[in-house]
């Protein structure tokens, strides 16, 4: 990343040189390519009181001993680009204690000022240059990163909820409008279950209403559908690759969506196809949904999984292989997406390089900070080589 002094000195050479113009207009399109945050403000932020930093390398680590608020310092990049925590069930459990009212607000490339506003009463606020921002989702248009951090193993290990949550992160990023989706059918989902609980349905004055439902239902759980395996699609090829890089092996991995429609191909893409099947399931299951008041049959229940050779890496896989296949899983969303974006997104790393064996360390260490601005949280440089610690921005805590 070049400041504008650089860009300055950039536009001197040119003249003073005449290089080739082509030659300028590839320098001209690095500065300007990547995003990077190159100003950080958090008050009233978890166990921050107030915090401000001006970054001034394309690295920064996070140094401090456990418990000082490193993670909760990048948690709050995280947020401000993705509008979600991994760490958090809730936005207000991200404002600190004593407090109504927490700020996050980040320089954009010298030029654009983003804040965000979070209130234990009422929604949060975006502001993009002191402009509110309509649509929350348009943050994406100017920031947005990749978090790495020790509970990803989640992903691979535990419940579906957290593969879907993951995929549901990557399609954000690739399709901002993703999130406003994701919400419409949140919303719906517990006026459904809302419904067979309320005097109306006791009335047995339903069944327009249960129509309505299962045809809103039927579209939005297509789109969100379709969204998720063309992105797991998309990034399956980087996945294969990072796999490889990181296991030194011929092992084969897969990556399946296991979806709850039924006689459905993996091919079929057809929206009035997968909502007309969507639209039987919900009719076949309205019996038993009316007993427990649960919709058992939608993208809320889809899960991913993850093969090494055939075999199931969440039942069957050693910490290893589990361990490398998140890490797999998460390069392969970062170059996912820069190259869909042809702009990197801001890499996060909490405390991940602990869980790692040296190897790994030396592989991840070395991939990043190419492109992507990152940040890394430590509670030690021993990980460190000289090299990396002489171009990296250092932040002690």
């Amino acid at each position: 990343m070049l400041y504008p002094t650089e860009l300055h000195a950039l536009f001197f050479n040119f003249f003073k040189e005449n290089l080739n113009i082509s030659n300028l207009a590839t320098l001209f399109n690095e500065c300007i390519k990547k995003i990077f945050l190159n100003k950080l403000k958090i008050k009233n932020f978890r166990n921050h009181k107030s915090f401000e930093i001006d970054l001034k390398e394309q690295r920064t680590i996070v140094l401090g001993c456990n418990g000082i608020g490193k993670s909760n310092l990048l948690e709050s990049i995280e947020f401000l680009s993705q509008l979600k925590s991994n760490r958090a069930l809730s936005d207000k459990d991200l404002i600190e204690n004593d407090s109504d009212m927490a700020v996050i607000i980040g320089q954009i490339d010298f030029r654009d000022d983003l804040k965000l506003n979070l209130f234990r009463k009422g929604p949060k606020r975006i502001y993009v240059n002191e402009s509110v921002l309509k649509k929350q989702s348009e943050i994406k248009n100017y920031i947005r990163s990749v978090c790495f951090c020790s509970n990803d193993i989640d992903i691979v290990r535990s419940e579906p909820s957290y593969r879907r949550s993951w995929i549901d992160k990557v399609v954000c990023q690739l399709e901002p409008v993703y999130l406003d989706l994701i919400s419409r059918f949140n919303r719906l989902l517990k006026q459904r279950s809302h419904f067979w609980r309320s005097e109306s349905y006791q009335n047995n004055q339903c069944f327009d209403m249960v129509e309505s439902f299962d045809i809103q239902m039927s579209i939005l759980s297509t789109r969100i559908f379709r969204r998720r395996r063309r992105a797991l699609l998309k990034i399956k090829p980087y996945v294969e690759y990072w796999h490889n890089h990181l296991s030194k092996s011929k092992e084969q991995i897969d990556i399946n969506y296991l979806s709850g429609i039924q006689n459905i191909s993996p091919e079929e893409e057809e929206e009035e196809v997968i909502s007309k099947k969507i639209v039987e399931q919900l009719s076949n299951q309205r019996s038993l949904e009316a007993l427990t008041g649960k919709c058992n049959f939608g993208p809320h229940r889809d899960d991913i999984e993850f093969l090494i050779n055939d075999i199931s890496v969440r039942k069957y896989g050693s910490s290893g292989q589990q361990r490398t296949f998140i890490l797999a899983l998460k390069m392969a969303e970062l170059d996912l997406l820069t190259k869909t974006l042809n702009v990197p997104p801001i890499l996060i790393l909490d405390d991940v390089l602990a869980e790692l064996d040296i190897t790994r360390q030396n592989l991840l260490l070395n991939s990043v900070g190419k492109d992507s601005q990152c940040f890394i949280s430590a509670t030690h440089l021993d990980q460190f080589n000289q090299s990396f610690l002489g171009s990296s921005q250092m932040i002690h805590l």
